[in-house]
């Protein structure tokens, strides 16, 4: 699963952006307000939503469209857009409506920012205040932050017992074989991925113990003890279903990626009703939710919007 595009490789889907999006279908869940949508609001929207189109993305695009047409409106699924920066261009020039988008990723990659923001809810006032002038504007975030973090097996842990990435560096100060690490390429170069963690965190691990692979592979390698941390996205379901411990972030130096729905403003001033629909749900988003929902399509293989369906009812957000 990935959640985003990085500075290195945004600048690859520039050509996605000038594409628009000349794909989609209506979608038909019959579905009537539960906690949400009730009287309604949206009843004569036509609204369309997009979203990348990973695992997570499918997802939350999915439980977006259903919440609309439980308040009413007729909805367009263009979920799926390869990339980051064709689904923002989407709802940026009108050719989607809405989408869910992370706050780092707004703040690094679209805005050009090269310094986090630390605390979350700073992060996302700095991003919703910068992006009003592109036309776009974010509503309030959801506690689900897909972030990087290192995580260990359960054997690695009883035999290491570190819980915080402050106790991993001094792990690899200490006994500097014991610290193996799993990466992908592109976190082994990243200013915000493993350079600047080890400087963060006086962390110094030789090259011969850094191992580069695949994102997928990295979870079985670590399961079966083959590094003794990799680095994992904080939402995905794997971490769960394969019982892998991820470190926290001590010193905070990742940064957030809290999903949060962004609107077209234009779309927004003439359906204001848009905001009272998604909240609550937003407002119910978490890494342990998005964990869950992510295993049920990684690892038992089931439909991306069967599984939002599926939730949206669970919670009582439709009926």
């Amino acid at each position: 699963m990935r959640r985003r595009t990085g500075p290195l490789s945004a600048a690859l889907l520039v050509l996605a952006a000038g594409c628009g999006l000349t794909s989609g279908s209506p979608m038909v869940d019959d579905v009537a307000p539960g906690t949400i949508g009730r009287g309604r609001p949206l009843a004569g929207a036509r609204l369309t939503v997009t979203s990348k189109e990973f695992t997570e993305q499918l997802i939350l695009g999915a439980i977006m469209g259903i919440a609309f047409q439980a308040a009413g409106a007729d909805v367009l699924d263009r979920t799926g857009i390869q990339g980051s920066i064709g689904s923002r261009e989407a709802v940026k020039n009108g050719d989607a409506d809405a989408q869910f988008e992370y706050t780092g990723t707004g703040w690094i990659t679209y805005l050009g920012n090269s310094r986090p923001i630390a605390d979350p809810q700073r992060q996302w006032e700095a991003v919703r205040d910068a992006d009003l002038k592109n036309g776009l504007t974010w509503l309030a975030p959801s506690r689900l932050d897909n972030t990087y973090a290192l995580a260990m097996n359960r054997a690695g842990f009883g035999k290491y017992r570190t819980k915080t990435l402050s106790e991993v560096a001094a792990l690899a100060k200490r006994d500097p074989g014991a610290v193996t690490l799993c990466v992908e390429s592109e976190f082994a170069n990243r200013a915000d991925g493993l350079p600047g963690m080890e400087k963060a965190y006086g962390m110094s691990v030789p090259a011969r113990n850094i191992t580069q692979m695949d994102t997928g592979i990295i979870y079985t390698q670590v399961a079966k003890g083959s590094c003794t941390y990799g680095e994992v996205f904080t939402t995905d379901g794997r971490i769960r279903s394969m019982h892998l411990v991820v470190m926290a972030d001590d010193k905070k130096f990742f940064p957030n990626y809290n999903a949060t729905p962004v609107i077209n403003t234009k779309v927004l001033k003439k359906w204001p009703a848009i905001a009272g629909v998604i909240g609550p749900v937003t407002k119910k988003l978490d890494n342990t939710v998005a964990q869950t929902l992510n295993a049920k399509v990684d690892v038992d293989g089931e439909d991306p919007h069967q599984v939002a369906l599926d939730w949206m009812k669970q919670e009582g957000f439709v009926k």
